[in-house]
């Protein structure tokens, strides 16, 4: 009996799906202002990309800077040790990843601007859409 047992729990467990076997969706929330912590927040959502996760990015509050054409220095100034900018960064993995990035809802009413002042590829988050984001079955959310 105790081997039947310890087969059945050992077929379980083989039969249960790793996370490198589920599609993971990865949820990114940046609303800090220092550079270094919004650098940190691009280099670990492209490290869960490289490891085959679907990236999405909410930008509010002054990290929301980081998506403008016009960007301050802070967004777009290269820092050790690779030089590499949050700017830089989440545009690449816009671009070689497909990484969906949106400024927060009220992000851009706050400054009297319209989109036109966003990166290309970069929109305005829909409010509905990125709480069912959030609250995925298979989505982990990373704020920083």
């Amino acid at each position: 009996m105790r081997k039947m047992l310890t087969t059945a729990a050992l077929a379980g467990v083989l039969a249960t799906p790793t996370l490198a076997d589920a599609p993971e969706r990865l949820v990114t929330i940046l609303a800090d202002a220092d550079p270094q912590t919004q650098l940190m927040a691009m280099v670990l959502t492209n490290a869960a990309v490289q490891q085959g996760a679907d990236a999405q990015i909410l930008l509010c509050g002054p990290a929301g800077d980081i998506a403008l054409e016009d960007a301050p220095e802070s967004a777009t100034a290269g820092q050790p040790p690779q030089d590499a900018s949050p700017q830089g960064l989440m545009m690449m993995m816009m671009e070689e990843a497909d990484v969906t990035v949106e400024v927060c809802a009220i992000y851009l009413p706050g400054m009297d601007a319209d989109e036109s002042v966003l990166l290309d590829g970069v929109s305005v988050a829909d409010p509905g859409e990125m709480a069912g984001a959030i609250m995925g079955e298979s989505t982990r959310v990373m704020s920083f």
